[in-house]
């Protein structure tokens, strides 16, 4: 669900006294009706793996209105040590916290997380400008009220229409020496869930087996745009 449909969530958390947890883990950046993204629910997570708008290679972040849930999570993710001269632990912990090195590269980042995302929504722009004309190819709407990071840009490719399937074009793309991949494999098609029972599912498979994510770092130059867009006119026969 988007975020616009928050409020109906959190007023059935609040009746059931059910705490909300926002996966932001992609969104960091974006907005909807000027709020950022991690401030909807109780608790949100952000992640900083290496392909994120911005890394720390690894890890992410927890944020929370509650001090006190952040003092909690702060104290089991530093490995739950009692305040003693000696290692004491009344409870179980983890070593889940960053390195200083490692939060101090992510800090740098977030001076600069506008201008990445402006970067990635212009890498969604031109891959629109140039392809939004080719029959069966279509690209993730943006819905009133949001900003979206696009921190990928990803399309849906109608076989029928666009006369090649996603794979052909994955593989036109892999020729050309241009990395893309599927969009993420539905965790019901997962082997190792293949043993579990499974209700709904059929729109996560239809975005598998249709949707393709482009190229869209940070970095991206018009040519190396461009350099992608040709080869997507070149699979459809353009």
């Amino acid at each position: 669900m988007g975020a616009g449909h928050y409020e109906a969530i959190v007023a059935a958390c609040r009746k059931y006294d059910v705490p909300l947890v926002e996966d932001a883990a992609e969104a960091l950046g974006g907005t909807y009706q000027g709020r950022p993204a991690g401030v909807f629910g109780d608790l949100a997570i952000f992640s900083f793996n290496g392909n994120k708008i911005i890394t720390t290679s690894g890890g992410g972040a927890l944020v929370s209105h509650r001090k006190e849930w952040i003092e909690k999570a702060r104290f089991l993710a530093t490995q739950a040590r009692d305040p003693a001269p000696h290692y004491q632990h009344s409870r179980i912990g983890y070593n889940y916290r960053l390195s200083n090195l490692l939060a101090a590269v992510g800090r740098g980042q977030l001076r600069v997380l506008d201008e990445r995302v402006d970067v990635r929504r212009a890498n969604n722009a031109f891959y629109r400008e140039r392809l939004g004309h080719l029959p069966g190819l279509t690209f993730m709407p943006e819905a009133p009220g949001y900003r979206s990071t696009f921190w990928l840009t990803c399309i849906q490719v109608e076989p029928e229409a666009f006369g090649a399937t996603r794979e052909d074009l994955r593989l036109a793309l892999e020729a050309a020496n241009i990395e893309s991949r599927p969009v993420w494999k539905p965790m019901h098609l997962q082997p190792v869930f293949a043993e579990h029972p499974v209700v709904g599912g059929r729109v996560a498979e239809e975005l598998f087996e249709r949707g393709l994510c482009l190229p869209s770092g940070s970095s991206m130059t018009d040519e190396d745009r461009e350099r992608v867009v040709d080869a997507i006119l070149r699979a459809a026969g353009r």
